[in-house]
């Protein structure tokens, strides 16, 4: 089916024609990649039920082992590890406000975690409807994520800390260094117990040159979006707070 948007010249619609072409090879292989990773030989079990630190319904600490994150019927298990705290070389603002602003700014979430986490909060409601789980696993103590959760109004995610545990470091979300990762990593539960099935390892790939590792490159509303301008991805850092002037529906600056 041939289309045409207003006044477009012929030029432009043979370089649009061009690139839609482009276009349905990258869908065709996304479905390949994704098609290919559901075909994974299965993955080594989870070495030992790791416990974690979270918040219960009446908001007091509890500690849950990751066989308790798997909810009745649903068998697959996604976790995102946030990095909190930051890497020691993030120096963008701490929070400015709210409950940790009091923090040394090395011991506050990181900003680009937080703006997914932002992303991911409306998302993760429908992800559990539709069959699975999701949880967010921090490495500060569980009362500052808890806090930090509350003040960001993430009400749908699950969100723990593996303070106590080897979680992180076993599972690639602890460079040598000792810094936090943001890997994102998949578990399946089946007859022999709990496995693991896929995490983001081009976190720990050589990034091409000019471009980031994209851990989770297509899982990111914010930087896909941005591929759609013709600008691209601008030399841009997320924030933990913005400028009001920046947002849609900010009042004007006075004349």
């Amino acid at each position: 089916m041939k289309i045409a948007c207003p006044n477009e010249s012929a030029e432009y619609r043979a370089a649009r024609d061009r690139l839609l072409q482009k276009e349905i090879e990258l869908r065709r292989a996304m479905e390949a990649v994704a098609e290919e990773r559901r075909t994974l030989p299965k993955g080594g079990l989870v070495p030992e039920d790791y416990v974690f630190d979270g918040i219960g319904n009446d908001g007091a600490p509890v500690r849950l082992r990751l066989s308790e994150l798997f909810a009745p019927g649903k068998d697959t298990l996604v976790i995102y590890n946030m990095m909190f705290p930051r890497h020691a070389g993030d120096t963008r603002p701490k929070p400015a406000s709210g409950p940790l602003k009091h923090l040394p700014v090395e011991e506050t979430p990181c900003p680009s975690c937080t703006s997914l986490l932002d992303q991911l909060n409306p998302a993760a409601r429908p992800f559990e409807a539709a069959g699975f789980n999701f949880a967010v696993v921090a490495q500060a103590p569980i009362e500052r994520v808890a806090a930090f959760a509350k003040d960001r109004g993430w009400t749908n995610l699950r969100m723990l800390s593996a303070a106590g545990n080897s979680f992180k470091r076993d599972y690639n979300a602890l460079f040598e260094d000792g810094q936090l990762a943001p890997m994102l990593s998949v578990f399946h539960r089946d007859a022999d117990g709990i496995r693991h099935f896929w995490s983001s390892e081009l976190m720990h790939a050589p990034a091409d040159p000019g471009q980031d590792p994209r851990a989770t490159g297509t899982l990111e509303p914010l930087w896909n979006l941005m591929d759609f301008t013709p600008e691209g991805r601008p030399d841009f850092d997320e924030q933990l707070q913005y400028d009001e002037s920046c947002c849609h529906g900010a009042k004007p600056a006075a004349a």
